[in-house]
């Protein structure tokens, strides 16, 4: 068995999808939505793609357009269905990231004033780096369209 096979045996949310045992919100080719067994809102949603890719930097840019699609859909009806203020989303890609499922996936969480929660960090990264990171992120992002071009 291929290692991604085994990737996509393991994994929970593949898991959910392949024996369709979550509470669907949405199900589409490319990107689902199902609620988390404990939800921070009332209407915290999850949207996945429903292949299997890791995170952020293993997934192709038309299935993380489909999937972001769908969680824009979410949060506009979240806000019709709702009524919630606001939306949070939230998502967590890579090993330094606190990433919990090792599958691309997004928390969409509707929000309403004064309800209690918060998302925001509450502290800075201790994270040092020498230089100017937005030259370097600027200079990445230039190197990447040049070979890719």
């Amino acid at each position: 068995m291929a290692r991604g096979s085994v990737v996509r045996m393991s994994c929970i949310f593949c898991q959910l999808i392949r024996e369709d045992r979550a509470h669907w919100v949405a199900r589409g080719p490319r990107a689902c939505a199902f609620t988390p067994l404990n939800p921070l809102a009332p209407g915290h949603t999850l949207v996945v793609p429903t292949s299997h890719f890791a995170d952020l930097f293993d997934t192709p840019g038309e299935v993380l357009a489909e999937t972001t699609a769908l969680v824009q859909r979410l949060a506009k009806a979240m806000r019709s269905g709702l009524n919630a203020s606001g939306v949070n989303v939230l998502s967590a890609s890579g090993p330094g990231s606190e990433q919990s499922v090792p599958h691309l996936h997004f928390h969409v969480v509707p929000r309403w004033p004064e309800d209690g929660i918060s998302t925001w960090p509450a502290g800075q990264s201790q994270h040092r780096f020498a230089g100017d990171p937005a030259s370097r992120i600027a200079d990445a992002l230039a190197a990447e369209a040049h070979h890719t071009s």
